[in-house]
């Protein structure tokens, strides 16, 4: 897309049961385990520390937005709580929901190179374009995030997926699909884009 004018802050959710076992999980509604609670809260302690008064111009301008699955709504209510906001003032939308990894869900990787072999060859040689059977590609994500994306109107606070931010990643930093497909996103810190770079905090 042409060049992002505004300040993205972008927050992965917390730890789930199936982050710890390595567990695809797409759009299943996984909650947080102990350990994700606790990075939400601490990111949101860190935010309210290093953004300073950008929250409360963030809060008045109604410019916290989250995926709709539980996981991402949790990230999202702590993180408030831990920057003293109300902690269900936030916006839901669709367009931010994880990647969905179709008949692969719920499947360890493991399980997964048991399974379907050649799916997973497959997804190796062009991962950014692979579609799962039943699923999505991160090309298809990224083209189902661009439109919310282009929607924003000023600076916006962000809690999704992993998924969604190798999509960002693409979309306003301009990072190439074969290495945004690799990305780290790390749980319990944030992504900040702005003037189409993207830099970490916590």
């Amino acid at each position: 897309m042409t060049s992002f004018p505004f300040r993205l802050i972008f927050v992965r959710h917390g730890e789930t049961s199936y982050n710890a076992e390595n567990r695809l999980q797409g759009q299943r509604d996984i909650p947080l385990n102990a350990r994700g609670r606790d990075q939400a809260r601490s990111i949101g302690k860190t935010l309210h520390v290093s953004l300073g008064g950008e929250i409360g111009r963030l809060e008045a301008a109604g410019a916290f937005f989250a995926s709709p699955l539980k996981r991402a709504r949790e990230t999202m209510e702590i993180a408030r709580a831990a920057m003293d906001l109300p902690p269900k003032n936030y916006r839901l939308d669709p367009a931010l929901k994880e990647i969905s990894f179709g008949q692969w869900e719920g499947l360890t990787w493991a399980e997964v190179r048991v399974r379907d072999p050649s799916g997973l060859k497959a997804r190796h040689t062009d991962k950014w374009n692979f579609v799962p059977p039943g699923g999505e590609s991160y090309a298809m994500l990224a083209e189902r995030v661009r439109p919310w994306l282009a929607s924003l109107a000023g600076d916006a606070f962000v809690v999704a997926h992993g998924g969604v931010a190798r999509a960002l990643m693409t979309l306003i930093a301009g990072v190439l699909p074969v290495i945004a497909a690799e990305a780290p996103i790390v749980q319990g810190r944030a992504i900040v884009f702005e003037d189409g770079r993207y830099r970490w905090i916590g």
